[in-house]
């Protein structure tokens, strides 16, 4: 009780800190081939123009297109476009999934998959925020490669993998040794060499968080065909919970052309464990994005830039 608490009054603190964003001067976007993309609603504007501008500096290149979560108002739309360069945005209740699963960011999947038929499409979370020089990401968007951060450094140890090495080397026990009601992501994971050609597909443990696509990629139909495999391993049930997108990310980037894992030193997730000595985007996931000062003291650091 005391904990969810303390996590309440640091998140309200937090709130209250970001809006200092909306007394910067607007980002500088380009219409240049790049899209920097995210899924938001009204809670979290604050944030995510933290995130998105600090970004946005540091890149130097792009456009925003906004997916909206059914939340935003038209006060929120206006603010978006005063300080984003009057970005596209797009309704969630206008995305077609397919026979994917609907809800748990799919849609955002699909929106992100659809704008990569011609651009180069990055997904940022309202979460992360920039702090420093980011240019493994811009080498990777010169080069025509997908990028992405990696879960821990577990997940750059292990780098890319087929399907049938991931299964053996991180679960080989196989799912039969998971614990009940294991998380979507270790259900499947543990059965990837259940999966269409296991021996040529590949994997990487990453996040959904921060991602880029090159045009061209991926393809519906790709992430689709993924959907239906998964689904069939694990069944209905566990495939359609919250996570599931995430492996359908990770598996998407794995099989691009030469795909980029970012530097885990320089492009990491905050675990309470410490700052970096050099860092470049930091993503702060729920379990620990309150937990002590971290991300208020990144959030300062990059309102100070952008003030400038």
């Amino acid at each position: 009780m005391i904990d969810r608490i303390v996590r309440k009054a640091r998140e309200a603190a937090h709130t209250r800190q970001c809006r200092a964003v909306f007394a910067t001067p607007p980002a500088t976007v380009h219409d240049d081939g790049v899209v920097v993309f995210s899924m938001i609603g009204t809670r979290v504007l604050g944030p995510y123009l933290v995130a998105a501008k600090s970004f946005l500096a540091a890149l130097g290149r792009g456009r925003v297109v906004l997916l909206d979560d059914g939340s935003l108002t038209t006060d929120d739309k206006a603010l978006m476009a005063a300080h984003l360069g009057n970005p596209e945005i797009r309704s969630i209740r206008d995305v077609d999934t397919g026979d994917a699963p609907r809800g748990g960011c799919w849609e955002r999947l699909m929106t992100l998959i659809d704008l990569s038929a011609r651009d180069y499409v990055i997904q940022l979370d309202s979460d992360t925020v920039t702090l420093g020089a980011v240019g493994e990401v811009r080498a990777a968007i010169d080069a025509g490669r997908s990028f992405t951060i990696v879960g821990g450094t577990d997940g750059e140890a292990q780098g890319l993998k087929t399907l049938t090495d991931f299964r053996r080397d991180v679960y080989p026990d196989g799912p039969d040794a998971l614990p009940a009601a294991s998380h979507v992501q270790t259900q499947i994971e543990a059965r990837m060499d259940r999966l269409p050609d296991p021996d040529t597909r590949r994997y990487v443990r990453a996040c959904a968080a921060f991602a880029g696509f090159a045009p061209g990629s991926v393809t519906r139909a790709d992430a689709q065909a993924f959907s239906r495999a998964a689904e069939a391993a694990v069944g209905s049930e566990v495939w359609r919970q919250w996570g599931s997108e995430q492996v359908a990310s990770n598996y998407l980037v794995a099989n691009t052309p030469d795909p980029v894992l970012l530097p885990y030193a320089r492009y990491y997730h905050f675990w309470d464990d410490g700052d970096r000595a050099d860092p470049g985007l930091v993503h702060f996931p729920g379990t620990h994005r309150y937990t002590g000062s971290a991300y208020a003291r990144a959030t300062a650091a990059a309102l100070a830039v952008l003030k400038r």
